[in-house]
């Protein structure tokens, strides 16, 4: 789809990673300007920038196409690199460098959808090792990060562009989401080969809290993917697959979801009590994520200040798992929407999230034979999943005998 510069440097703009992953390649190369640029025949603009030299360029900058070496990277589509201009061959007597005042330089190629789109570049004052480091390796899985979010971008504008009339809304975004759902693997594979690349050079502590933060999002984003892949198959498919089995080990499996919480929320307090002491006849890989994100939603949009309290047990007649936090409680009109795909807790609108986490939830709840419900007042929000076990049991059955 065709669109202004100024429309490429804001997509670039609003892609949350690019400011990290600008950071990471200062901290991890030495350099102390970094920048995503749009380069097209006659315009070099700069979409994102990261400026520790006082290079004196912003987002929104422009230098002169031809006075610039990504000229070259967007006439061949290859990586230039320099370590080291006064003895490189090829650049020690190029107007560039002398112009901008580098002796070191990296620039690669952002691709997407076979377009080229701009450059991934960064520049010192000072020689640095380049060519034979992990800094090329680097960049590329980054250029290509930054191009499959254009791309998806693109593609979503695309898909909205073709909502002609109110009879396409609901097929096109549902299978819009299908796809996307898949195409948003590959970000997630660069940004953890990213992470393990740079993980094995020598990186200051900064740099390390920086991988520390790309790895949690990873994890929150292939929650997030998730969520959307099991909306996409219960629209589109014959509902959540599941694999029911008598679960032995479900206890240490959802204290395992617990942990893997408090983890990730150090400064949340969760008290669980979780007594479960018979098998029960469930899917547990979707048990836990029917916790997961039931505690994701209570740390979201619950109180700072009140613990979240999970409770799981298996009695005699009935399996049940509970998570309550504090806060302000939900409105009768929002709690009657609350299991619906896309809706967020008016509590706090603008959390982070698909609004689909307790849409699933209550999917996977379904397809048990039970049924999750939400009571809320000014002393707690609780979510209540329930299942009776000779049910559970009589549906793992049934599902066991049409696959024989």
């Amino acid at each position: 789809m065709p669109q202004t510069i100024e429309a490429d440097v804001a997509a670039v703009g609003v892609i949350d990673a690019v400011p990290k992953l600008l950071e990471v390649v200062c901290r991890a190369t030495g350099m102390g300007f970094a920048a995503v640029a749009r380069v097209t025949e006659d315009r070099w603009v700069a979409c994102a920038v990261r400026d520790e030299i006082a290079f004196g360029l912003e987002a929104g900058g422009e230098l002169e196409i031809a006075t610039t070496l990504c000229d070259e990277v967007r006439d061949t589509c290859e990586a230039v690199i320099i370590d080291h201009v006064a003895e490189d061959p090829r650049f020690r007597n190029h107007p560039t460098p002398a112009k901008y005042g580098f002796q070191s330089y990296i620039s690669v190629p952002i691709v997407y959808d076979g377009r080229f789109f701009g450059t991934l570049c960064a520049l010192d004052p000072r020689p640095m090792v380049l060519k034979d480091s992990s800094a090329p390796a680097m960049f590329e899985l980054f250029a290509e990060l930054i191009g499959q979010h254009l791309a998806a971008r693109e593609r979503l504008a695309e898909s909205q562009a073709a909502l002609l009339d109110a009879r396409q809304v609901g097929e096109l975004r549902e299978q819009f989401i299908a796809v996307l759902g898949h195409d948003l693997r590959n970000p997630l594979a660069s940004i953890d080969g990213a992470a393990r690349l740079i993980a094995k050079t020598p990186i200051d502590d900064r740099a390390r809290e920086l991988l520390a933060a790309m790895r949690h999002s990873v994890v929150r984003m292939a929650g997030l993917i998730d969520n959307v892949l099991d909306l996409a198959r219960g629209r589109l498919g014959g509902g959540l697959d599941m694999d029911r089995s008598p679960a032995a080990s479900l206890g240490e499996t959802l204290a395992h979801v617990v942990e893997e919480l408090r983890l990730a929320h150090p400064d949340r307090d969760i008290a669980a009590e979780i007594a479960i002491s018979r098998a029960v006849h469930v899917d547990e890989r979707r048990m836990a994520q029917l916790l997961s994100n039931l505690l994701a939603n209570a740390i979201t949009h619950g109180s700072d200040a009140e613990p979240v309290r999970v409770r799981a047990t298996a009695g005699p007649q009935h399996f049940e798992i509970s998570v309550a936090n504090g806060g302000p409680p939900i409105g009768e009109a929002a709690r009657r929407r609350l299991f619906q795909p896309f809706v967020r807790s008016s509590a706090r609108p603008h959390g982070e999230g698909l609004g689909l986490g307790l849409y699933i939830a209550s999917e996977i709840a379904r397809a048990h034979g039970g049924a999750l419900e939400v009571t809320s007042d000014v002393a707690q929000t609780r979510f209540t999943f329930k299942m009776p076990i000779e049910a559970a049991a009589q549906a793992g059955a049934e599902a066991a005998d049409a696959t024989a």
